[in-house]
């Protein structure tokens, strides 16, 4: 097969270049976040900079490719870019699928809220990190974008195409608990995976590890639902709605009352 054949390269690029630009996005979020841990760090900030872009460039191109590739193996697609990509009126489709994306990403940012606050009970107080809304709004498209990558795209898709060589079925389809399988197992590692920055904030207990999982997962689910039935676009306009739920619609509301 001819590396031109493989996956649709016109799609790989416009998935890297979003993914590099939501990488710039979340730089001043993170540099607010962790300003401790930078002014501690053996390197100059510029050569740091310069390492992560690297390496988020190569990872952005592993995961992409492979994601690509492993989606079409699994039978999934990209609907809406596919076939913004060769020409097609997409307008409608849009408008109705950003519809229910947005409010999907909005009841997951809400129910995120609403079981954090339960936990606020049980657990102590984190460290209070004030970021400026700009910064948490450029940030949100990172989750939006970069995560939904990285745990859709090419981990979701990875889990089901292991599962599928594993429990293979008479007529060669998928099986729908495959799928929902690696959907909650992606979800699980999508809030393991938010662990490090929870680290920044408070003492990783036990119940504040099973907060991070639950909390997230909550998220992972619908967003691996989206990817699943909607395609790759869906899950990300939902993850971005989410988080600027979360990130600045609640924080402006608390401001405000």
């Amino acid at each position: 097969m001819k590396i031109n054949n493989l996956i649709n390269w016109k799609l790989f690029g416009i998935l890297f270049f979003i993914g590099v630009l939501s990488f710039f996005a979340v730089l001043p979020y993170i540099l607010t976040l962790q300003a401790d841990i930078i002014k501690d760090l053996p390197i100059s900030l510029p050569l740091a900079l310069l390492l992560s872009t690297i390496q988020t460039s190569v990872l952005l191109v592993v995961t992409i490719f492979l994601g690509l590739t492993l989606s079409k193996k699994n039978g999934f697609s990209l609907p809406l870019l596919e076939n913004m990509l060769a020409g097609r009126n997409m307008m409608g489709k849009l408008k109705a699928q950003s519809l229910l994306s947005i409010k999907l990403g909005a009841l997951v940012g809400v129910l995120i809220i609403i079981f954090d606050y339960f936990f606020s009970f049980f657990i102590e107080p984190f460290k209070v990190v004030d970021v400026a809304i700009w910064k948490s709004f450029l940030g949100s498209f990172y989750g939006g974008i970069f995560e939904e990558i990285l745990l859709r795209l090419f981990f979701l898709s990875l889990l089901i195409w292991i599962f599928s060589k594993v429990w293979k079925t008479s007529d060669g389809k998928l099986q729908t608990s495959i799928i929902w399988a690696g959907i909650i197992i992606a979800a699980v590692v999508f809030g393991l995976g938010h662990l490090p920055a929870t680290a920044l904030l408070t003492d990783l207990t036990p119940l504040v590890v099973i907060r991070a999982i639950l909390l997230n997962s909550i998220g992972g689910i619908v967003f691996g639902w989206l990817y699943w039935k909607r395609g790759l676009v869906s899950a990300m306009m939902a993850h971005f709605t989410a988080d600027i739920t979360i990130l600045i619609i609640l924080p402006v509301l608390i401001g405000f009352f």
